[in-house]
């Protein structure tokens, strides 16, 4: 429970009180969630980082985000597929890409979530009742924990506004749906190759890109 009590304080500070900061912000609370995992004798292997899984984890990683620049060319080529990155967070100007992709994702989505989703809660629960457990608990805690980033995404993403217009509600369920189905994939991964850092690679891979790309398509179109 006092996991979960940290990630609803996190979820409203990131995104509501302290917006503004939350890359700073999510690294104390990464140091929270490592403090309580300890605290309830989780080992650095319970949470995907054990040092003899790094090696496998880094080629995992590597390999999914050529996988996933692979399915963004893929995806410029065609009309419809190059509008999913007209996003107006992606509105950043090279430098603020740069910011993005290397800095506020890594740092303050990446590294939270992971930590957080499959790292602490997925650890937790695997030791209590097993992996499929695991996955299914952090994975729903995911969805729930997109429902505020989903507020306005109708607004700042043309092909989300075209296909769900007005409906406010129809976008977060949606919205929490795809990410708690992303999250069962990325615990699967984690499970998989019994690192943090595979999840990790995909995570970043699917958000930077995104920005970079996003932003690159703006500066063009002008």
């Amino acid at each position: 429970m006092a996991v979960v009590a940290v990630l609803v304080v996190a979820n409203y500070l990131n995104n509501v009180a302290l917006r503004w900061a939350y890359p700073w912000i999510s690294v104390v609370e990464v140091l929270v969630l490592l403090g309580l995992a300890r605290a309830a004798g989780l080992t650095a292997f319970d949470l995907g980082l054990g040092r003899s899984t790094w090696r496998r984890g880094l080629r995992w990683a590597g390999v999914l985000a050529l996988l996933v620049l692979v399915a963004y060319l893929v995806a410029l080529a065609l009309p419809a597929g190059r509008e999913t990155f007209l996003d107006q967070r992606t509105r950043l100007g090279p430098g603020g890409a740069l910011f993005a992709a290397f800095v506020s994702v890594p740092v303050g989505t990446v590294l939270l979530e992971e930590v957080a989703f499959r790292g602490v809660v997925w650890g937790l629960v695997a030791r209590l009742r097993g992996p499929m457990w695991a996955t299914a608990v952090s994975s729903l805690l995911f969805g729930l924990w997109h429902v505020l980033p989903s507020l306005g995404l109708g607004r700042n993403n043309q092909m989300v506004g075209s296909v769900y217009g007005s409906a406010a509600g129809a976008v977060t369920v949606s919205a929490v749906l795809a990410t708690a189905l992303a999250g069962v994939v990325l615990a699967e991964l984690r499970r998989r190759s019994g690192s943090l850092l595979a999840p990790v690679g995909l995570h970043w891979a699917t958000n930077a890109l995104g920005y970079l790309i996003g932003a690159a398509i703006w500066t063009v179109s002008g």
